[in-house]
C-alpha cells in the first residue's frame, strides 16, 4: 500500500510542477529549479491555498527522491493546488485512472507474455533430426559396402560415436541447429563436416576416395577380384571421349589424360596417387566428361 501511495505522490509532484509552469516560466525538471523559482513556488501556493511550504521541506520532498511520504496536511495542501479537494480524492480519482491504465495494460501484454512463452517454449523444446548419406566423389553412388565411422562433436558434451547403416546413411537427433560430425572410412579421405538445419538440402556429403589406401589394400592382400571390379565400374563411370586434365602447382602447365591413362593411375598405388586431389567433374548422361585434378 506504502508503495502505491509513492507512485501516486511522484504523480502529485508531476501534477504541482504542471500546474506551477502553467503561469510561471521555470525548468521542466524541478530538480533543476533555481532558489528563485522556489521562492515563486512557495509564493503561487500560498496565493492559491493560503499556505506555504519551506524551503528545506522542498528539498526533502521534491529536489530530492524520498521512500516516505510527507504528512497528510501537506499532502491536502498540494491535492488543492492541482484542482483536487483533498489528498483522499486525488488518490481516488488517480487510483481509478492506474487501474484502468494496468487493465488495458494487462489487455495488451497478456497475448504478448502468451506468445513470449509459446515461442521460448518451441525454441527449448523442438528438435531436429538429421538424415545424412554419404556419396562417393568420384562414382557418385553410395558408400553403402563399409560401415562409417562417424564422431558427432557435442557442445560442451563428450563426443557420440556412431556408424553408418546399409544405405550409407547416419540418423542423429538434436536440439542443436548444427552438427559437426567427423567421418573416417578406411578408403576415403578423412573430413570434417558441419550441417546445419538451414543448409541441410537433400542431406547428402560427397566424400574424396583415398584411392591410394583401396589400391594398396588391393595390391597387399591380392585382391585381384575387387581390384578387377574397381578397375570395371571406373570403365563404366568415365565417359570413352572423357577430357581429363592434370592441373600443376603455381600454373605452370597441364598435362592431358586419356580415359585409359586415368584409370591406370587411379588403380595404381604410387606415391602422385597418394597426393591426387580432384578438382572439378562435369558429368552428361550419367558418365563424366570432363575432370580436372591436382597432385600435391
Amino acid at each position: 500500500m506504502i508503495s502505491n501511495d509513492l507512485e501516486l505522490f511522484v504523480h502529485l509532484k508531476e501534477l504541482v510542477v504542471k500546474t506551477f509552469l502553467k503561469r510561471h516560466n521555470a525548468s521542466k525538471s524541478v530538480k533543476d529549479w533555481s532558489g528563485n523559482d522556489i521562492v515563486v513556488f512557495q509564493e503561487d501556493l500560498f496565493e492559491r491555498v493560503k499556505a506555504r511550504v519551506s524551503e528545506k521541506w522542498f528539498y526533502t520532498y521534491f529536489k530530492n527522491d524520498t521512500d516516505k511520504l510527507p504528512r497528510v496536511d501537506m499532502l491536502n495542501l498540494l491535492s488543492t493546488y492541482v484542482g483536487f479537494k483533498n489528498w483522499s480524492d486525488f488518490k481516488t480519482a488517480n487510483s481509478k485512472v492506474s487501474k484502468q491504465k494496468s487493465k488495458a495494460l494487462q489487455f495488451y501484454l497478456l497475448p504478448i507474455v502468451l506468445l513470449t512463452i509459446l515461442i521460448a517454449f518451441w525454441f527449448t523444446n523442438r528438435s531436429h533430426t538429421y538424415t545424412i548419406c554419404f556419396i562417393d566423389d568420384i562414382k557418385g553412388q553410395p558408400i553403402n559396402s563399409i560401415r562409417l565411422d562417424i564422431k558427432i562433436l557435442n557442445i560442451d558434451e563428450t563426443p557420440t560415436y556412431i556408424k553408418s547403416d546399409d544405405n550409407g546413411c547416419f540418423t542423429y537427433t538434436t536440439d542443436a541447429d548444427y552438427i559437426t560430425f567427423v567421418v573416417q572410412s578406411p578408403y576415403h579421405k578423412t573430413d570434417t563436416i558441419v550441417k546445419s538445419i538451414k543448409n541441410i538440402d537433400n542431406g547428402k556429403v560427397k566424400l574424396n576416395t583415398d584411392d591410394y589406401a583401396l589400391m594398396l589394400d588391393y595390391y597387399s592382400s591380392k585382391n585381384l577380384i575387387d581390384w578387377k571390379a574397381h578397375k570395371a565400374n571406373l570403365e563404366k563411370i568415365f565417359s570413352n571421349d572423357a577430357l581429363i586434365y592434370q592441373i600443376f602447382p603455381n600454373n605452370i602447365g597441364i598435362e592431358l589424360y586419356t580415359k585409359h591413362e586415368f584409370i591406370t593411375k587411379l588403380t595404381t598405388p604410387t606415391q602422385s596417387l597418394k597426393q591426387m586431389k580432384i578438382l572439378s567433374k562435369t558429368y552428361a548422361d550419367g558418365k563424366i566428361v570432363k575432370l580436372k585434378f591436382i597432385v600435391e
